[in-house]
């Protein structure tokens, strides 16, 4: 779907350049969670995150919002994920358009 610009590239000089995402998975006394996450590469700081009983598009997006609106809308980030359907979906490739953000992806299974 989209090249790997960032190639393991993950020095920044500044916030909002360069964000990772990936999705991993908590037990829980509900069972397993599945927990998304958004980085911003220059503080390592974790500026988005979603927790949900289902691995679907929802997750990654509601992360994603949750970064943007934490640091004010930025445009012009590099995001970088693997290939993952989640983050190959419609909805959430829209949403890094929509926002001027450049998607960088590596293999699927490989964040």
């Amino acid at each position: 779907m989209a090249d790997n610009i960032l190639n393991r590239d993950f020095s920044t000089t500044g916030p909002n350049q360069k964000w990772v995402g990936d999705i991993s998975y908590i037990w829980t006394e509900e069972g397993w969670l599945y927990l998304a996450i958004v980085i911003d590469l220059y503080s390592r700081a974790i500026v988005g995150w979603s927790i949900q009983p289902r691995m679907t598009r929802d997750l990654v997006c509601n992360a994603f919002t949750m970064a943007l609106r934490g640091r004010g809308f930025p445009r012009g980030v590099i995001f970088h994920s693997d290939r993952g359907s989640q983050y190959c979906s419609h909805d959430y490739q829209n949403m890094l358009k929509q926002h001027g953000f450049t998607c960088s992806m590596s293999r699927k299974g490989n964040c």
